[in-house]
Formats: structure tokens, C-alpha cells, sequence
């Protein structure tokens, strides 16, 4: 029909305006959050694009659902403001006959909501770990910033450089200060170089001293060199032993169903489930208020959409502490969820209203007298 095709156009429209804006913002708070992550050494500075990448990809599930519902909400209620319901009404169809072109429309992004949820989500997940982990695990070498004091990976050395030479792994001003078997000691030498002695790495400093203290002893040994080469350690290549449930696959996840495991599908499974709710719940809700004007309908979206969405993450704590079981939140939220919205999208469709029955009025005689 024409008229659902000028729908689903518009719905497009709404649909990609909407998207690009809330993409755009999340994209901005992701970069600041990244770039203060990267600030504190939790990630590689040089891979803050990709984190903020791999973060925007595991939050579109999200922002789809957003998207989509605020694009429903806001094309139907424009509608009921320029009449043109009314016409749609007058043909003798109601509310509910729009269900067909709205599902009609969404289903291609409930899809991908599906793909990103249950697949796409927990490899961005760990992507990012792998990042993270490769990072944290980088050799000594890696670790050295000029100006600042960096330690090791086992936490048994400091380093200090005051510059360096880039591409020459040269550097002025060493200091590396340890503490390991029982023995302290300060080095410090006018310049460093780093070589590769046989399978090891090799931190050759010269013009320098070198001050050691035995603990428990008093003494002090002090000794200047010419050259003195200390092993630095090498990049760990192991893979990541380790995997948090939002990296893990879904397979794996179906595969152990503990409680740790079944919150985690609940909260991929409840993506999908409130994007759909969120279509009726769209249609359901749309209408126009004179006084309040669109904006009513628009903060109607963002509560409902942040309370739904807190519900999720409440039920999925619920579930890993066992307090309720995956299929009595997924029927308990996104059933009653959905029970609600087809309700008062019938209540609207078969204009049903609750009426209050009146007392008869109390009638007086003639005396004045009441009857």
C-alpha cells in the first residue's frame, strides 16, 4: 500500500538522522573515556582508535534499539499531529493495523541486532582484552617513556630516561633503580643503549655508577664503570589465559550454564527481546498532547528506554547471584513488557475506557422531605 510505503520511507529517514546523532555522541564520550584509560597505562596511547572502534561496535546493539524507537515514536506521533491518522482511521483501520509495515520495516534491523548481539558483541569484547592484556604484558624496554619513571612487569625495577633518541634506542640521563634477591641497587649512567646479545635484550649503559645494599646489612658498595650491560625483560607473547564472560563466545556460554554464564545470555538475549518490545511499545505510546507538544512523547522514549534498560542489567545481576533463574526474568521482564504494550495498544485500537458508574441523585418531596 502507498500509505505503508510512505511510512517505512519516513521511518528511514528518522531512523538514519537518529542514528548518525547518537552514534556521533557516543563516539565523543567513548574517545574521552578511551583517552583517559590510555592516560592511566591501561591501554597503548597509539591504540586508542581502535579501542574506541571495538567500544562503539560492542555498544550499537544499543544504540540500534534506541534508534529504532525513538524513530517509531517520533514519525507516528507526527502524524497524529498533522491529522493524517485521522484519514488512516477513517478508512475504518485502527492503531494496531500499522503492527505489519512497522515489523516490516525493523525486522532487517532486529536482525542485526541479533548478529551483533549474540556473535559480533563478544569479539569486539575480545578484541579489546587482547589489547589490553598485550599491553600490560610489554617488555621493559616497551615500558620506557622519557621523563617519567616506569616499572617493570614483575614490579622489581624503575627506569628513568630523561630523552632519547627515537629510532636509534639511545637514551641520556639512566636511571634504573632494583630489588630483587635481597639486594638493592641504584644504577645510573650518562647514556643507555639498548642491544641484542644472543636470545636476550640488553640495556648497555655508559659512564656511570652503581650503588649496592645488601638488606639487613649496613654497608654500601659503590663502583664506577665505563660500560655495564643489565638484561632487560622481553615482550610477553603468551596468548591470554584468561576470558571474561562478555568476551566469551555464546556457544561457550550455552555450553557451562552457570550462573555467570546464564546472566551474560540473558543480557544478550534481552537486546534483541527490548528491541522488539520497544517497536510496539513505540506504536502503542505515540499520539499528540496540544499543551505538551512532541517533546512529551520524546521524554516518554528516553525514561522508558533507560528504565527498561536498567531492568536488564539489574536482572542480569540477579541471575549471576542466583536469586532468579534465565527463564523466569526473560518471561517475567520482556513477557510482561510486551503483555503491556499489546494491552494498551488494544485498549487504544478498540478505544476502550473505563467508566465509572454514578449514584442516582438523592430526589426530595414536596414537604422537602428527601425520598
Amino acid at each position: 500500500m502507498l500509505f505503508h510505503s510512505s511510512i517505512r520511507r519516513e521511518l528511514a529517514r528518522s531512523f538514519g538522522a537518529t542514528l548518525v546523532v547518537l552514534v556521533t555522541v557516543v563516539m565523543t564520550m567513548t574517545l574521552i573515556r578511551t583517552l583517559g584509560e590510555a592516560s592511566r597505562g591501561t591501554f597503548n596511547p597509539s591504540d586508542v582508535l581502535i579501542i574506541m572502534g571495538y567500544t562503539v561496535l560492542s555498544d550499537m546493539p544499543t544504540i540500534l534499539s534506541m534508534s529504532l524507537f525513538i524513530a517509531v515514536l517520533s514519525v507516528l506521533t507526527r502524524m497524529y499531529q498533522d491529522s493524517e491518522m485521522v484519514i488512516w482511521f477513517g478508512s475504518g483501520r485502527g492503531p494496531a493495523s500499522l503492527l505489519p509495515p512497522l515489523f516490516r520495516f525493523a525486522w532487517p534491523i532486529l536482525v542485526v541486532i541479533l548478529a551483533l548481539a549474540f556473535f559480533i558483541l563478544p569479539w569486539a569484547f575480545g578484541r579489546i582484552e587482547d589489547l589490553r592484556y598485550r599491553y600490560d604484558k610489554r617488555g621493559d624496554i616497551a615500558r620506557i617513556e622519557p621523563g617519567q619513571f616506569q616499572e617493570s612487569s614483575n614490579g622489581d625495577r624503575v627506569f628513568f630516561i630523561e630523552k632519547d633518541a627515537k629510532g636509534q634506542q639511545t637514551g641520556n640521563n639512566v636511571f634504573i633503580a632494583t630489588n630483587e634477591a635481597g639486594k638493592e641497587t641504584v644504577t645510573s649512567a650518562r647514556t643507555g643503549t639498548v642491544e641484542v646479545i644472543g636470545p636476550d635484550k640488553f640495556l648497555v649503559l655508559d659512564n656511570g655508577q652503581r650503588l649496592e645494599k645488601t638488606h639487613g646489612k649496613q654497608d654500601i658498595t659503590i663502583s664506577v664503570f665505563q660500560r655495564y650491560g643489565a638484561r632487560v625483560g622481553a615482550d610477553d607473547q603468551s596468548a591470554r589465559d584468561y576470558a571474561p564472560t562478555s568476551a566469551m563466545t555464546t556457544l561457550d556460554l550455552i555450553r557451562n550454564p552457570i550462573p555467570l554464564h546464564l546472566a551474560e545470555i540473558a543480557w544478550r538475549a534481552g537486546l534483541i527481546l527490548a528491541a522488539l518490545n520497544f517497536v510496539v511499545i513505540g506504536l502503542a505510546a505515540a499520539g499528540v498532547n496540544p499543551r505538551a507538544g512532541r517533546t512529551g512523547n520524546l521524554a516518554f522514549a528516553f525514561l522508558a528506554f533507560v528504565v527498561y534498560f536498567n531492568m536488564l542489567v539489574l536482572g542480569k545481576s540477579w541471575i549471576q547471584s542466583g536469586q532468579v533463574g534465565l527463564g523466569q526474568f526473560l518471561l517475567g521482564l520482556h513477557g510482561g513488557a510486551l503483555l503491556m504494550a499489546l494491552l494498551w495498544l488494544a485498549k487504544r485500537h478498540n478505544h476502550w475506557a473505563i467508566r465509572l458508574r454514578r449514584r442516582p441523585a438523592a430526589t426530595t418531596s414536596p414537604s422537602g422531605d428527601a425520598a
